[in-house]
């Protein structure tokens, strides 16, 4: 069941105190991973602040998004696809004949 009781979470060093229709182990697990992605990013990219390492985060989350996005638009075609030639051939089992594309 879905908590209403602020959730704890450090980000960069920083303290939130989130309120979330979501279970409170997800919501520290999103967090862990935000940290953990700017905590990489300062450190590859050298002593920047929280700012840009937010930044940066956002632009590799959001790239990696539209990657999943597209990912399954491609998986929606190809479900669709054989959808539609299963169809096909579930008619032609149906009616004895083969039935064009």
């Amino acid at each position: 069941m879905p908590s209403t009781e602020p959730v704890r979470v450090t980000i960069f060093n920083q303290t939130y105190s989130l309120v979330a229709s979501e279970e409170p182990g997800r919501i520290e697990h999103l967090a862990q991973r935000v940290d953990d992605l700017m905590s990489s990013i300062a450190v590859r990219a050298g002593n920047i602040d929280a700012t840009r390492a937010a930044v940066l985060a956002c632009l590799h989350l959001a790239d990696e998004l539209e990657s999943m996005e597209r990912r399954l638009a491609t998986f929606k075609d190809n479900v669709d696809y054989k959808a539609r030639k299963f169809t096909v051939l579930l008619d032609e089992a149906m009616s004895g004949q083969p039935v064009a594309d």
